[in-house]
This record gives C-alpha cells, structure tokens and sequence, in this order.
C-alpha cells in the first residue's frame, strides 16, 4: 500500500486517532520525568531543557519506527537464565527485556533519590553546589529513558497498525500535543509540591512495571493508568479542601 492511500479509508483515519490518544496517554510519563529532571537547572534553561526531551523523544520513536526489523531481533532472546533450578524452565532474556530491565531500575533508582531529597528538604542544594546539574547532563538523562519510554510506545504502535505512515504521523501528533502543553503541565507540577510527590510515585510505579514487562510479567496498562487517574483524582480534591481551608479565615466574621 502506497504511504498516501490510508488518507482515502475511514479505518486509516480511526486508527490515527486512536493511536495517537493512546500515545499521548503513554507520553505522560515521559512529560512527567522530563520536568522533573529539567526542574534541577535554573528556571531559564527549564523550557529549552524539555522541549529539547520531547524532540529527542519523538526522533527517537520515529528512529525505532523506520528500524522495524531492527525491532523484531530484539524479541530473540539473547540468553537464558536458569536460577538455580527456581523456575521450572531456563528463562529467555532478549534486548528488548534488557532495556525494560535496565530503564526500569534507573527509573526507581532516580525516583527514590528525588523523593529522599524532597523529605530531606535539600531538593537542590547538594547538587547546586557540587555543580554536577548541566544542561548536557540532563539532556543525557531524559534521552535515556526516551529510549525505554520510547520502546513501549512504538510496540503499541505495531501492536495496533501494521501502516507505518500512521504509526509516525500518530507520534508526530502526539508529540505535537505534548509540546503545547508540557510547559503548563510542567508548571502546574511545580506549583504544588504534594503533586509532583504524586508525580515521583506514578514513576516509581511505572519503573515496577518496567522490570515486570522485562521479566515477561505482563500488568495491563489500564490498570497503572486507572490508578495514576485516581490517584490524581484524590489530589485535586485535597488541593480543593487545603484552599477551601485557607480561604476560610479570611470569610470569617470579625468580632
């Protein structure tokens, strides 16, 4: 099928926008660890730190993309681990498990590390002044777990449409999307410290799930995702209650 003949078929454009709904939902993630990671550099580099993530995350996918065959070798195992007669049959491990095993510890590492910097009330301080946060040194990060982020979504693309025209224009949409809001999403985070608590954990979360898919464990994403929006849900209810509360006094009658 030439690249141009989905625009004529009512299921090319269906698929389209499902794909990319869902690679917005998949993205979220992403936008969360980028803000996070560029909210270590001064405010002015901020901005520039997470468009820079999202674009490097969007050649990425559309890289993995164009490498379909690429792709396919990942699935075959490279090697088998036994455990010492634990599990009943040697376990397989391909490339694909490596990178989810390996993205997946660095995500729980690097989450834990900024959830202890923010109970230990030293979010910046340490790092500020060893002057260990560059903008080439985050930049380096966020592109690492682009890569993993990356991984999952262009597995549901394949999963969902065999057209590879629709699975790039579903992310170059969807990363559209995400590049007109990251900043509020970013900001809105930032402005309300329990939020990006909440933040911290959908990753460390996320960073569970990672090792699970990496170990062939498979946990439905509806079910991570139901949670995180919960979870949000309950959030906003509290931030609603904390400012009812706060305009209280203020209402009260004097004297």
């Amino acid at each position: 099928m030439e690249w141009f003949e989905w625009m004529a078929r009512p299921e090319g454009w269906i698929s389209l926008l499902t794909l990319t709904f869902l690679e917005v939902v998949l993205g979220i993630d992403n936008i969360i660890f980028i803000s996070i990671q560029a909210s270590h550099l001064p405010p002015d580099q901020q901005p520039k730190a997470r468009k820079v993530g999202l674009l490097a995350a969007l050649v990425t996918r559309i890289l993995l993309l164009m490498g379909l065959a690429w792709m396919v070798k990942l699935t075959k195992p490279l090697f088998e681990l036994s455990f010492f007669g634990f599990l009943s049959e040697p376990h397989g491990i391909s490339g694909r498990d490596l990178i989810l095993l390996i993205g997946g510890l660095f995500l729980i590492w690097k989450s834990t590390h900024e959830i202890h910097k923010k109970l230990e009330g030293d979010e910046h301080g340490d790092d500020n002044k060893k002057g260990t946060v560059t903008f080439s040194s985050v930049i380096i990060q966020i592109m690492m777990l682009d890569i993993v982020f990356s991984l999952d979504s262009v597995i549901t693309a394949v999963g969902m449409v065999k057209e590879v025209p629709i699975m790039v224009c579903a992310v170059i949409i969807a990363m559209i999307v995400m590049l007109i809001f990251n900043n509020a999403i970013s900001d809105f985070i930032h402005k309300h410290p329990t939020l990006k608590m909440l933040a911290l954990s959908f990753l460390l979360l996320v960073g569970f799930v990672l090792i699970a898919e990496g170990w062939h464990l498979h946990i439905p994403k509806g079910y991570i995702y139901f949670a995180m929006a919960f979870s949000f849900g309950v959030e906003m209810l509290n931030m609603r209650l904390r400012d009812k509360a706060k305009a209280a006094p203020a209402r009260a009658p004097h004297g």
